[in-house]
Formats: C-alpha cells, structure tokens, sequence
C-alpha cells in the first residue's frame, strides 16, 4: 500500500487538472497561434505560468486504485499489475 499522502496528493492534482483543463487549453492555443501579435501570445503565456503548477495534465500520476501503487498501471484497468493476479487468483 502507498503512503496516503501520495495518494491524496495525486488525487488534488486530478481535482486541479480537471477544474482548469479549459483554461489552459484556450491559453495554450492562443500561444501557439503565430498570427496573433507577440505582444498578446506573451500575455497569454504570464497568465498560463500565473496558473497552479499543479493543475498541468502531465503532473498527474497513473496510480493503482486498489493499492495506490505508482508503477506496472494497466491504464486501462487502472490497476497495478500486481493487483490485476491478484484478482485473477481469487477468482
């Protein structure tokens, strides 16, 4: 079992990631549009870096349900693979 501040850790960043998924995404097109003027692309890129760090896609971690391990995710299943025989030993 995982320590259970890594999981709820992991868990904030899910909750961050999901509340300024839309945010980000309009910033981040605005940055990469290279029509628009570099004043105005500039602006865009201090209000994504003004974001929590935390609410990044890439910062979540893929972690076992069951056990909260962070290595061998089925992502898929969202289980460890260790998880994953033990549930197939047990029936």
């Amino acid at each position: 079992m995982a320590k259970l501040s890594s999981i709820n850790k992991n868990n904030r960043r899910i909750i961050l990631s999901d509340k300024y998924f839309n945010k980000r995404a309009k910033l981040k097109k605005i940055i990469m549009n290279k029509k628009l003027p570099l004043e105005e692309r500039f602006k865009a890129q201090q209000k994504l870096s003004k974001l929590p760090r935390n609410s990044a896609k890439i910062r979540v971690m893929n972690r076992c349900q069951i056990t909260g391990r962070p290595h061998g995710v089925y992502r898929k299943l969202k289980i460890s693979r260790i998880a994953l025989r033990q549930l197939g030993l047990e029936g």
